[in-house]
């Protein structure tokens, strides 16, 4: 009597009565904005239904497309005035004015502080609480982040909490399969042809700092964007025109330029090490020139971690700010995804490209496909061709008599009996390179014959670690239906 127990009976020793479960308080959701903590703060995403993408790219009427006839009505005159006048002015301006190396390293230095206002602050803090910060660097982040002039806190995350949810939809504000100039700075200087996806932004509301700034965006603008940095360069060392047209102007345009290639070039050039569904792709160069955005295709997967990159030697100079800012106190509770998810997310990937590989390579036949024939029917047919039994399954060797590295004897003499003990180590313990080339050469499956105590290694190594499809796992080896003992192999 097997000692196995039934499928669905109880484990040893335990009670096969099972207690009656008293059913919770059932409680009756009349509303989803009963779910929301705070009423006075409802998001704006409480209500949208499950096919919100589906429906609202049926039902929302789209802009008619932008045409040369329709050119100059379709340009947002504002983003249009700020992105082509601020170069015209800096380079015109940089041809008049001698370069100081103070003003020089000026620049470089506020080009990092207004950058990191957007990257550590705007992105990193507000738009995905990556981290906590301290009253004194919020308003730090907050003010840096309206010397690169790119919004206010509030308008700048609101279109990119629209974009993570959204990527590479009509819904998705900066739309990556639009084109790399209509990401970079096409969907700034031209009116929209169609509402960005609903983002909640009710958590920002309720900050006094991004309130604030949000009231004096335009004072903090002019101030921080061009009065700051022209101030310091006079005061500093009586370069009034140098620090307005180099730190002020043409430091403004790198800002500019830097951070527009997170909604571009991170999502055309490098590798997608954790996902390929959408966009977002890695790679050393854009982080180079977005400080340290680069990572972006870790950065779509795992959005509220204050990383981007999460290799040491990787360039991310804005997770190096806020762990600083970490160990200095001014920032706290810094949220990394598990490292174990991270990984899994990696072996995912590397996991699909074998794949891609794998279907690119011939496999020997399926087992089930194999005719299945007794021993007397082997040696039969052994006598007018080459075949040799390995491990239960019938090869035909015809075309590597010659090819054979210990040469063609050792083939011929086990032409019709038995070769696994001499395959599996008796003569020659065989690599690799020869079970997998061996497994091509099936042609049929022995019926009938005694397991082998080498029999797992049956299987070829490639085959081993190959990566099934789900329809495979449940496949079963060779099907009995394909017995037929008085036909021949030759089919």
């Amino acid at each position: 009597m097997s000692s196995v127990p039934p499928a669905h009976s109880s484990p040893p020793g335990m009670a096969t009565v099972t207690p009656t479960i008293t059913p919770k308080q059932t409680v009756k959701i009349s509303n989803p904005i009963d779910f929301v903590e705070d009423p006075e703060h409802v998001p704006a995403d409480a209500n949208i239904p499950d096919n919100y993408v589906s429906y609202t790219l049926k039902h929302q009427k789209a802009l008619p497309p932008v045409t040369w006839d329709n050119l100059l009505q379709n340009l947002n005159w504002l983003h249009v005035g700020i992105l082509g006048l601020t170069p015209l002015l800096g380079f015109t301006g940089a041809y008049f004015t001698r370069l100081r190396w103070e003003t020089a390293v000026w620049a470089v230095i506020y080009y990092y502080m207004t950058g990191l206002g957007i990257t550590a602050g705007y992105h990193r803090l507000w738009a995905h609480r990556s981290y906590n910060a301290s009253k004194p660097l919020q308003y730090a982040l907050a003010l840096f982040g309206a010397g690169a002039v790119q919004g206010s806190i509030r308008w700048w995350a609101r279109g990119h909490r629209a974009h993570h949810r959204y990527t590479d939809t009509d819904l998705d504000p900066y739309n990556a399969h639009k084109g790399l100039l209509w990401s970079h700075i096409g969907w700034m200087i031209m009116k929209p042809r169609r509402k960005p996806g609903v983002s909640d932004v009710s958590d920002l509301s309720k900050s006094e700092i991004v309130k604030w700034q949000h009231r004096h965006y335009l004072k903090l603008v002019f101030f921080m964007g061009a009065i700051f940095p022209t101030v310091v360069a006079g005061l500093g060392w009586g370069d009034w025109q140098g620090g307005y047209v180099y730190a002020g102007l043409l430091r403004l345009v790198f800002v500019h330029h830097s951070t527009f290639c997170v909604n571009s070039l991170a999502h055309w050039l490098g590798d997608t090490p954790f996902d390929d569904k959408h966009t977002p792709r890695d790679h050393v160069v854009t982080a180079l020139v977005t400080i340290g955005e680069g990572y972006h295709n870790f950065h779509h997967q795992f959005p509220m971690d204050y990383r981007n990159a999460i290799k040491w030697y990787q360039y991310d100079p804005t997770k190096w700010f806020i762990a600083v800012c970490h160990k200095l106190g001014l920032a706290s509770h810094l949220k990394t995804f598990p490292d174990n998810e991270v990984r899994k997310g990696q072996l995912t990937m590397q996991l699909k490209r074998l794949r891609q590989t794998q279907e690119q390579l011939t496999w020997p036949s399926d087992d089930s496909h194999l005719l299945v024939i007794n021993w007397e029917s082997y040696q039969d047919q052994a006598k007018t061709r080459p075949l040799i039994c390995v491990a239960g399954f019938i090869h035909d060797v015809s075309d590597f008599l010659d090819e054979h590295p210990g040469g063609r004897h050792l083939l011929t003499k086990n032409i019709g009996r038995d070769a696994t003990t001499a395959f599996f180590g008796g003569v020659y313990d065989h690599s690799n390179a020869a079970h997998n080339l061996l497994a091509m050469k099936r042609v049929g499956v022995l019926h009938g014959g005694a397991p082998h105590a080498l029999e797992d290694n049956a299987i070829p190594p490639s085959q081993r670690l190959r990566i099934a499809r789900y329809s495979e796992l449940s496949a079963s080896g060779y099907s009995s239906a394909a017995l037929s003992d008085g036909e021949g192999l030759m089919g």
